[in-house]
């Protein structure tokens, strides 16, 4: 992916998933749709991930499974660990705890009080020839 132009700060979404059977044929849908630039980053094959003309949006086209049939956005935070534990005061479910990506980025995810899913992220990601924040 080419550099992003932008940095995102706590509360900015930074990523969006989209669920999909076919990545080929994702790939060319999106990327004819949209004019979104759309390939495999050496470290994530399977995920191709996808950046929006803006070169700050962006995403991956991520295997669609049971329990993942919507997409899915990302927030940038500072802390997860904070984060979720507001989830749980505020009445929210964690879904899933803090997990690597790689040695420097995390991710988690939360239900909110109306059945939302959405996914938290932290840190800096090495993508081979650029960093994703």
């Amino acid at each position: 992916m080419p550099e992003k132009t932008g940095s995102m700060a706590h509360g900015d979404i930074t990523h969006i998933d989209i669920p999909v059977k076919d990545h080929v044929k994702a790939t060319e849908f999106y990327g004819t749709l949209f004019g979104w630039e759309i390939r495999e980053i050496p470290g994530f094959e399977g995920y191709p991930m996808w950046q929006a003309p803006n070169k700050i949006s962006g995403g991956g086209l991520a295997p669609r499974e049971e329990g993942f049939t919507h997409p899915r956005s990302y927030v940038e935070v500072d802390s997860i660990d904070e984060i979720l534990a507001q989830v749980k005061k505020l009445g929210g479910e964690v879904l899933m705890d803090k997990s690597p990506i790689s040695d420097t980025s995390w991710w988690a995810s939360f239900r909110d009080l109306d059945g939302n899913e959405i996914g938290l992220y932290e840190g800096t990601t090495e993508t081979g020839d650029s960093q994703t924040q």
